[in-house]
């Protein structure tokens, strides 16, 4: 077996250094995505919240608007995994405006940070420049994530990109997370979720 590199200094992410953060998975916000198709988008950042859960890698989870009853709260099938990580409802666009998702964050711990956001144009590119102005890392996961159109998720890509943001697949977050195949503890559940659940079957 190979030895592990150091899991808190290690330039990848790992399930030490790392948290997911993951804002306004709402029906509202799934309704008017359109640069993927919506039940893919579902299918896949509900493979990348199992992969957290997975590593044990801490949650933020985030909502907008559901306590002023302008928008209904986390899809079912997100709310189901996240049944440990209730949400912070906010009413600022930007999530890192609200000083309650602010001292979530902070409280993680972790500096590298996942992005998972509906839309990408907004929702994930607001929070993502503030954050790595503040020294943090962030990894839009971009096939887990959509905009309003092709060129506002591009744009919104493009923009974090150009500011230090490191782009990742949800695919290659779990190979990340699990980087050797000797790690048996959780072979079978990336398995499980990569392969059985999605590539195998798609």
């Amino acid at each position: 077996m190979s030895s592990i590199r150091d899991p808190l200094a290690d330039h990848l992410i790992t399930p030490q250094n790392a948290a997911l953060i993951l804002i306004d998975y709402q029906a509202e916000q799934f309704a008017d995505v359109r640069s993927m198709d919506p039940d893919l988008l579902l299918k896949n950042i509900v493979s990348t919240v199992k992969l957290a859960k997975l590593f044990d890698v801490p949650i933020v989870h985030s909502t907008v608007n559901v306590a002023t009853g302008r928008n209904g709260p986390t899809v079912p099938e997100l709310a189901e995994l996240l049944e440990d990580a209730p949400p912070i409802d906010r009413t600022t666009l930007n999530a890192w405006e609200d000083a309650d998702f602010l001292d979530a964050v902070r409280a993680t711990g972790r500096r590298k940070l996942i992005l998972c956001a509906l839309w990408t144009e907004i929702c994930m590119a607001f929070p993502a420049l503030d954050a790595l102005r503040e020294g943090y890392e962030a990894y839009p996961v971009v096939d887990a994530i959509a905009g309003t159109s092709v060129e506002a998720h591009r744009a919104g890509l493009e923009r974090v990109t150009q500011a230090g943001g490191k782009p990742i697949s949800w695919v290659s977050l779990a190979c990340e997370l699990q980087r050797d195949w000797a790690r048996e503890e959780t072979v079978a559940g990336v398995v499980e979720i990569v392969l059985t659940e999605r590539l195998l079957k798609e």
